[in-house]
């Protein structure tokens, strides 16, 4: 597939740079209105007039697994395909972010899965890992924020914890608070870090993403196309 190039070109070698040094000082990143402006702009538009049809409640779990669960998180997600300029130049960032780590670092990253994330008044997100060890393959998760104007009084705050899974209140163990503010971009390993998403008090964009392995098996292909 061959994926449109954004103009004018875009050098992310800084951002990049500096996300890696991120992961490998301290397991997480958080780049404050980073997103290239090219993209957040396509990216703001799809979202913006993305039909409300598009979106479906969010559950918990894969494949025979899956569940929804308004005690875990109550937000509508809708998976994102190469159908529009704007997801193209989403993927194609990506994929030239995956590149770079596995470059680096070498994780060996091989396949990038992405939805939008649509939260409105009093959505939230408990507490949860995106992945636990030796039970799935996602390796890095990503998020990035497409929400202008945001304010403290509208809430939904991404929240970091210590590598380990607490009952404590939200202050306890909390290593880092995230404000959705558009453009900010969150990058960590996946089975490392517990976080939650504060019940918003306003309409929330976001994109959720994972860099995966590739798991497959003789009868089983992983990840699923």
């Amino acid at each position: 597939m061959n994926l449109p190039d954004m103009a004018p070109s875009i050098d992310n070698s800084m951002l990049f740079n500096s996300i890696t040094n991120d992961i490998v000082d301290k397991g997480y990143s958080i780049s404050h209105y980073a997103l290239p402006k090219e993209l957040t702009t396509l990216l703001l538009q799809h979202i913006t007039t993305l039909p409300k049809g598009n979106y479906k409640r969010a559950g918990i779990g894969r494949a025979e697994e899956h569940a929804i669960s308004d005690f875990i998180r109550t937000d509508e997600i809708s998976w994102i395909t190469s159908n529009s300029k704007a997801t193209c130049a989403w993927i194609k960032w990506t994929t030239s972010l995956q590149n770079y780590l596995n470059r680096r670092l070498f994780l060996g990253l091989f396949s990038f899965e992405s939805h939008f994330s649509h939260y409105t008044k009093g959505d939230f997100y408990k507490k949860h890992k995106d992945a636990f060890k030796g039970q799935d393959n996602r390796v890095v998760s990503v998020v990035v924020y497409l929400n202008k104007n945001w304010s403290v009084a509208d809430g939904g705050e991404l929240v970091i914890y210590e590598n380990k899974l607490s009952t404590a209140s939200v202050a306890d163990h909390s290593i880092a608070t995230v404000t959705p503010s558009l453009g900010t971009i969150v990058v960590f390993l996946s089975e490392e870090f517990p976080h939650e998403v504060l019940p918003s008090e306003s309409d929330r964009y976001s994109i959720a993403g994972w860099f995966r392995l590739n798991n497959s098996i003789t009868s089983k292909i992983d990840p699923p196309s």
